[in-house]
C-alpha cells in the first residue's frame, strides 16, 4: 500500500511558460533528499489543465526516470472524457507510473451511475493501480461515499483522494470500505485529523515547500502519535492556509520561487501571486522554518 506524504508536485516553468526540465529534476531530488514518500505528477498543482497531452506525458516520464524506483510515482490521468482518461492512464502505465490518480470528471456533471461506469471502464481497460480523486470544489461534481463503496471491490482501484475537507464524511468512508481501499486526504488543513482516524496519507500542496515536515507529520499521524502530530501540524498550519490565498498552484509556485527552487513561470489563465498576498505567504514560510 502507498502511504505517507505524497507531494502534489508543481511543474516548474521558465518566464515564457515553457517547462523547466532542469528544475523539475532538482525538485524531484529535493523530495528524495527530504523524505517524501511519493510524487504525484500532473495533478492540479502540476497545472495539468494547461499542458498539452504530449507535455503531460513527458513530465510523467521525466519524473519516473528521475525517481528510478526509489519512491512511488502517481500519475494524474483523469479527464471528463472516459476515452481520454483511458488513453492517458494506458500511456502512464507504459511509462512506468506506479499508480494513476483519476479525478472525478469535471464540468459535464455525470450522475453517480455515470461516475461508477467511468471509473470501472478505466480500471477494466488498464491493469495499473488506480486512485480515485474527489474534489467537488473544482469539478462541480461530488462522488458520494456510496459510489466509492461500489468501486472498492474493483481489484486495481486501490484508494481515493478525498479533497472535500469533511472529516466526518472521510471517517465514515474509511469505515464503509473496511480496508478494501486506502483513503487519502487531499486537503492539507484537515489531513492530520483524517490520518488519525485511519487515513493512509496526504496528497499535499504544503509538501512542495516543507517536504521533511510533511513526511514526519504523516508518519506521526498514521502511527497514531496524536500529541506529536498536533504540535507539528500547528507549526505547518499557516502554510496549509496561506498556500490557498489564491487558486492553487499560484501561491505555492510563488513560495518555491522565493526559496530559489523554481523560476517565475506559470501558465495563463493562472497568473503570478497578487502582491497583496506576498507578505502573508512569506510569513508562513518563515514560521514553518523553510525560508
Amino acid at each position: 500500500m502507498i502511504t505517507g506524504s505524497l507531494v502534489a508536485l508543481v511543474t516548474p516553468m521558465h518566464p515564457d511558460d515553457s517547462i523547466d526540465w532542469e528544475r523539475l529534476d532538482r525538485l524531484v531530488d529535493f523530495h528524495l533528499e527530504n523524505g517524501t514518500d511519493g510524487i504525484v505528477a500532473m495533478g492540479t498543482t502540476g497545472e495539468s489543465a494547461t499542458l498539452d497531452p504530449q507535455e503531460h506525458l513527458d513530465v510523467i516520464r521525466r519524473i519516473v526516470q528521475r525517481v528510478d524506483g526509489r519512491i512511488s510515482v502517481l500519475a494524474g490521468t483523469g479527464g471528463n472524457s472516459t476515452r481520454e482518461a483511458v488513453d492517458l492512464t494506458r500511456e502512464a502505465h507504459h511509462i512506468g507510473a506506479d499508480a494513476c490518480l483519476l479525478v472525478v470528471p469535471y464540468y459535464n456533471k455525470p450522475t453517480q451511475e455515470g461516475l461508477y461506469r467511468h471509473f470501472l471502464k478505466v480500471a477494466e481497460e488498464v491493469p495499473v493501480d488506480q486512485i480515485l480523486y474527489n474534489v467537488p470544489g473544482r469539478t462541480a461534481c461530488d462522488m458520494l461515499n456510496e459510489t466509492v463503496v461500489r468501486l472498492a471491490d474493483v481489484p486495481n482501484i486501490i484508494g481515493i483522494k478525498d479533497a472535500t475537507g469533511n472529516i466526518s464524511r472521510g471517517e465514515e468512508l474509511i469505515k464503509l470500505v473496511k480496508g478494501r481501499l486506502a483513503v487519502y486526504s487531499g486537503d492539507d488543513a484537515t489531513a492530520m485529523e483524517l490520518m488519525l482516524r485511519g487515513g493512509k496519507g496526504n496528497v499535499s500542496v504544503t509538501a512542495n515547500v516543507a517536504p521533511a515536515g510533511m513526511a514526519k507529520l504523516c508518519k506521526l499521524a498514521i502511527e497514531g502519535q496524536e500529541a506529536e502530530a498536533k504540535a507539528l501540524n500547528d507549526k505547518l498550519m499557516p502554510l496549509h492556509r496561506k498556500l490557498f490565498l489564491e487558486a492553487n498552484p499560484i501561491p505555492v509556485k510563488w513560495a518555491l520561487q522565493q526559496m530559489g527552487l523554481i523560476d517565475s513561470g506559470i501558465r495563463l489563465p493562472l497568473t503570478p501571486l497578487s502582491e497583496e498576498f506576498h507578505g502573508d505567504v512569506r510569513e508562513a514560510l518563515v514560521s514553518a522554518g523553510v525560508l
